[in-house]
Order: structure tokens, then sequence, then C-alpha cells
């Protein structure tokens, strides 16, 4: 009892100062959560008790739906079709650099999946300092957001060959994954038709004058029941989550503060506890182990460095800074980074060590990238 009091009062006590101090610091709360948590977890404050595992992995999979919620599928859609090809080509040559790193350090193969992750998350902390206006971030949001639906893609194929292996039940995974997803595209592009004939339907759904928060009973409604789609079908139960952020974003954009409402009840809650559960199983202690910083440092500007390099492809449209900017905003996938290499480490695919070395390495992007782009971005106005 004592130590569900402990957990309690430390989780109270970090989600609501977390926010005062990323003032004081200038780092995102969600780097200061996961610090803190270590810190708590050394000190044998928070322990891994089975409730405190619920709502971290509630958090988690909340925050994937707030990340689908980013994602304006017919904004992606409708984007330049040159732009769109560079932007894919992007994608592709962060993996094919991955790939070819991999093979030439001889890393671990899950190595190829971790190194292109993209996430958009933090990138909406940029645009909230600095503007949308800036069209290398506005591209930055569109590109992520694409980059974003493949990390997720991936992140749910790798689910299913840690849990099932490389054999017939994974094909099978993937089978039901790809029907899925046309699935989806299919429901997608009939209520685009079905609201452009009927808009009314919209504001049935989620009236603009709304005293039962009927858009947020709604959205609930919608992620958890593609949560359960995705346990039904054994896949991984964060991409349900993640597609149904987008629908919500893609159908009902008339709803301007929606997105709000649900991050503020996200990232107030449920979100915190998440990066804190996860900074609590990283001991301070671990620092001490042989090579782990040295390990996590190259895990970092690897990272950043395939991202710089392939972000190259827009110099034509963006210019060298611009494209520099847009590179380096990719390169902090701290949510998905730690959602794998948490899978990875449950499935045995990494050890211990590697595992706090990711974790590791996640923090030391967001400190670098943030760093970095506000000394470019000051240098921009002199």
């Amino acid at each position: 009892m004592s130590s569900e009091i402990a957990i309690i009062v430390t989780l109270s006590l970090l989600i609501f100062a977390t926010p005062f101090l990323s003032k004081i610091t200038r780092l995102p709360t969600s780097v200061l959560e996961i610090i803190f948590g270590s810190v708590a977890g050394t000190v044998g404050l928070l322990h891994h008790i089975e409730l405190f595992e619920l709502v971290a992995e509630f958090g988690f999979l909340y925050l994937m739906f707030l990340a689908g919620l980013e994602v304006d599928l017919k904004k992606v859609l409708n984007i330049d079709k040159k732009l769109l090809k560079r932007g894919l080509f992007y994608i592709a040559s962060l993996y094919v650099l991955s790939f070819l790193i991999v093979k030439y350090l001889e890393l671990s193969n899950i190595f190829i999946a971790i190194l292109p992750l993209i996430s958009v998350g933090l990138i909406a902390a940029l645009i909230k300092e600095y503007g949308k206006e800036l069209t290398w971030l506005d591209l930055s949001m569109t590109i992520g957001s694409l980059g974003e639906v493949v990390s997720i893609a991936v992140l749910t194929i790798i689910s299913a060959g840690f849990e099932f292996g490389f054999g017939s039940k994974f094909y099978e995974t993937i089978f039901y994954l790809s029907l899925f997803l046309l699935a989806i595209l299919g429901i997608f592009k009939l209520l685009q038709i079905l609201f452009w004939w009927y808009p009314e339907l919209k504001t049935t759904l989620m009236p603009k004058i709304d005293k039962e928060e009927q858009d947020i009973r709604l959205s609930m409604a919608l992620f958890f029941l593609f949560v359960a789609i995705m346990i039904y079908l054994k896949l991984e139960v964060a991409f349900g989550a993640f597609i149904a952020g987008i629908f919500i974003a893609t159908f009902f954009e008339h709803k301007k503060a929606l997105p709000h409402k649900l991050s503020s009840f996200g990232f107030g809650f449920f979100v915190p506890i998440f990066f804190i559960y996860t900074g609590s199983s990283f001991k301070l202690s671990a620092l001490f182990m042989e090579g782990l910083i040295q390990k996590a440092i190259v895990i970092t500007f690897l990272m950043i460095g395939i991202r710089v390099v392939s972000a190259m492809v827009f110099v034509k449209v963006l210019g060298f800074r611009d494209s520099l900017l847009l590179g380096l905003s990719h390169s902090m996938p701290l949510t998905l980074l730690v959602a794998i290499a948490t899978l990875a480490y449950h499935a045995d695919s990494i050890d211990s060590f590697h595992y706090l070395a990711f974790i590791l390495a996640s923090l030391f992007e967001v400190l670098i990238v943030m760093t970095s782009i506000k000394i470019i971005m000051r240098a921009k106005k002199a």
C-alpha cells in the first residue's frame, strides 16, 4: 500500500511540476518527464506495479491517437505531385541509407527499421514556437505525416514478426494488415463521397454547438473501436489508435477546437504517465555501463545524419538551409523510438544495453536538434 501511495504522489508532483520546469529549462516536457521518471525510479519512488503499467500503456496508445490527429489525409494526398514524389524519395532514401549503414557496421537488422523512424509529435512543438507560415516547417509536417504513417506500418509489421516469428503466421498477419489497409482506404473514399453529398452528416455527428461533448464521445468511441479491431486481428494496437486519429483529423475538420481539447486531456494526464514510466525503466546507474553513452551518441548521429543527407532532395525547393532544418526537424522521433525499442526489448530482439542506448539516444536527439534549430533560426534572422 505504501508503494502505491508513493507512486501516486510522485506521479502527481511530476505531472504538475514538469511544465513549469520546461519553461525554465526551455526543454520539451516529454524530455523532462523521462529524465525525472528516471530519477524517481532510481531512488525507489516508482515501481512497475500492474496499474502503473496499464495506465502507461493507455498513455502510449492515446499518444499514437494524438499523432494521428496531426495527419489530415486529404491535405497529404492533395500535396503538389512533384513535392509528393520528392517526399516519397526522401522517405525511401532514409531506409536505403539505413540498410547500407547497418550492413557496413554489422549492426542488428532491427536498426534498419529504427534508424529511419519519423514522428511528428515534436514538430508540433516547433510549429508552436516558430509558426506554421514557415515553408520548411509546413512541408516538414506534411512529409513527416506521410513518414509517420510509413513508420507506424513498419512498427506494426515488426511487432507481428516479434510476436509470431517470421514464418507462416507472420505472413498471415501481413495479409490481414493489407486487407485492413485496403478496407480503411475504401471506407475513407466512401465517407469522402458521402460527406460531399450530405455535408450535414458531419454536424449531426459532431454538432457545432455541443453541450453534450458529443465530439469527444465520438472520438473516444472511434479510438476504442479501432483498438478493438486491431486486437481482434492480432495486429499492433498502436496502429489502430493512429488510424482513429487520422479519421478524426480528415473528416471532422469543422471542429477546429477538437484536436486541442483531445490533446489537452492527453498531454495533461495520460501521456506524461507514459513518459514517466519509460524514464523509470532507465536507472541512472546505467549511465556508468561501459560503452552505453558512446553507443547512444553513435545512434543519435546516425539518425540525424541520414535525415540531413536525405533532406537535400528538397534543396531546389527550399534551399540548403531550410532543407537542413527540415532534416533536423525529423530527427526527433522520441515517441516511436521509445515504443519500438520497448517492443524489441520485450521480444528479446535487442538486449537491455541496446534498449537503454536507444532511450538515451532519444533524449540526446531532442537536446541536439532543438539547440541546432534554435541556433540556425537565430543566424537566419541576423
